[in-house]
């Protein structure tokens, strides 16, 4: 019976963290989506850069909203080392995104922005599991 409440605990405790891990997301998603507009076609930089550069201003409030509000950041850890990770799992996601806009850009000849909601749906997932799993 107390594993049984316990394992209702932790299930309860997941959906709550998806559900706000998805908010925070979609917040993420309009910041990167506005910014990379904005460089892009007013600024005129590269799609890449300009990719790279929104994508990095989106982290910033994705950290930052992801230790306040989803995560029950294990407090025992070292916080120094938790930025680290989530700096270095930030970037193998930055990197996969800039590949994969670049791939259906250069590949499949889609418009850059239907590349970047490819992009964004693949890298969110990488990201909810590597932060849950080294965050927590």
């Amino acid at each position: 019976m107390e594993s049984l409440k316990k394992e209702e605990k932790n299930f309860t405790t997941l959906m709550q963290q998806i559900f706000k891990f998805g908010i925070v997301g979609v917040i993420a998603t309009v910041i990167d989506f506005a910014c990379i507009y904005v460089l892009k076609e007013f600024l005129n930089l590269p799609v890449i850069l300009s990719n790279t550069l929104s994508f990095c201003i989106a982290t910033i409030y994705n950290y930052w909203a992801s230790i306040h509000w989803v995560f029950n950041v294990n407090k025992e850890k070292n916080p120094k080392k938790n930025f680290i990770l989530f700096i270095l799992f930030s970037v193998i996601g930055l990197l996969l995104n800039d590949l994969i806009v670049w791939y259906t850009i250069d590949m499949f000849h889609i418009y850059y922005l239907l590349g970047k909601v490819i992009a964004t749906g693949i890298v969110m997932i990488f990201n909810f599991i590597t932060r849950k799993i080294f965050l927590e």
